[in-house]
């Protein structure tokens, strides 16, 4: 039995590494990785590619070169099998269909419309189901959908870079430029992580001073949704955030009055203090965005950890000295890993 359970584990760490491939193309759905087994041989293998397009049971099946080795072979799946009709068919009837006989699940699908019916479907049908295979690594790689579906609304991921003597930035003028932090390498890792989020958010002064992008121009994948907190329409009219022609949303106070803005910013009002924060991911929730990333400035990163409202934390620290400055966020706990990146160091914690 043991053997059999070291068996079921590497094949579905296989469908966890072709699952990843995924990353940053298939929000709002789940990264997905499947293969199937004939005699302890992989002879098909598939993953979730994009939002919309056939998921990753249905890639690996269409994959398998001799069909009539379906019925004495093993599916393994990184999720549960969907049950329902949605953007695609019900990956289960398939699976039915084509008589595989045996599936092996990495974790149940939290989403109502799959949510254990998947399985039941299969049983049903007198497949045997092996559920719970690598269980914690499976939900670990989808954490931002499994907080979407259970906490209802996004996964909140903080993230600034700080010198080695705890500033996110000098004191400055307007148009004086922002202390470098980050270097060519670090900043590469930036982009990527923008290119995983389903959108970015920094706050008024962060909008003014550093006059952003928040692209990811430096990963390729789609462009995160950015979002400005400007309560009082402090922020000019010429940042880029209204002028590059990519979507923005503006987020403003309830009785701000707002000047013109270009068709590719949209305005959201709400309120501002305390209840601001759970009203966004509220909205974010409703829009269906699952990955939030806050990248400042200060006190909006200060405000998502008083709240309690994030899940974790991305801190580089580069070589760089400030001795002043606009002191960095501070989170009282030991970092969950550290890794080095160019010459910065990457500390993540995690709010648990």
């Amino acid at each position: 039995m043991d053997r059999d359970r070291n068996v079921d584990a590497a094949f579905m760490r296989r469908c966890l590494q072709l699952a990843a491939l995924g990353c940053g193309h298939v929000s709002p759905n789940p990264m997905v990785g499947a293969v199937v087994v004939h005699e302890g041989r992989i002879i098909g293998e598939g993953y979730h590619r994009c939002y919309g397009k056939p998921h990753a049971e249905v890639n690996a099946i269409a994959s398998v070169a001799d069909e009539s080795l379906l019925p004495q072979s093993t599916l393994y799946v990184s999720l549960e099998p969907c049950s329902h009709y949605g953007k695609t068919p019900p990956c289960a009837e398939l699976i039915v269909n084509k008589q595989i006989p045996r599936v092996v699940v990495g974790c149940l699908d939290p989403f109502p419309a799959v949510s254990g019916r998947g399985i039941a479907r299969l049983r049903e049908a007198g497949v045997e189901v092996i559920t719970g295979v690598l269980e914690d690594e499976c939900r670990e790689l989808n954490r931002t959908f499994m907080t979407f579906q259970t906490h209802h609304r996004p996964f909140v991921t903080l993230k600034w870079a700080q010198s080695r003597d705890g500033y996110i930035d000098r004191r400055r003028e307007p148009d004086e430029p922002a202390a470098r932090i980050s270097d060519d390498v670090s900043s590469v890792w930036v982009h990527r992580l923008r290119a995983e989020a389903d959108a970015i958010l920094v706050g008024t002064q962060t909008a003014i001073a550093d006059n952003p992008s928040l692209t990811a121009r430096l990963w390729p994948g789609r462009q995160p949704l950015r979002i400005v907190l400007d309560e009082h329409a402090r922020v000019p009219a010429d940042r880029r955030l209204f002028t590059d022609g990519l979507p923005t949303l503006l987020v403003t106070g309830e009785q701000t009055d707002y000047r013109e803005l270009p068709p590719s910013v949209e305005l959201l009002r709400l309120p501002f203090g305390q209840a601001l924060i759970p009203a966004l991911l509220d909205e974010l929730y409703r829009r269906r965005l699952q990955h939030l990333v806050v990248e400042g400035g200060a006190a909006l990163l200060r405000s998502f950890i008083d709240s309690g409202m994030w899940d974790e934390a991305r801190v580089e620290t580069g070589p760089l000295a400030l001795v002043d400055g606009v002191a960095a966020p501070t989170i009282d706990r030991l970092p969950r890993q550290t890794e080095w990146c160019g010459r910065s160091r990457i500390d993540w914690y995690e709010n648990r």
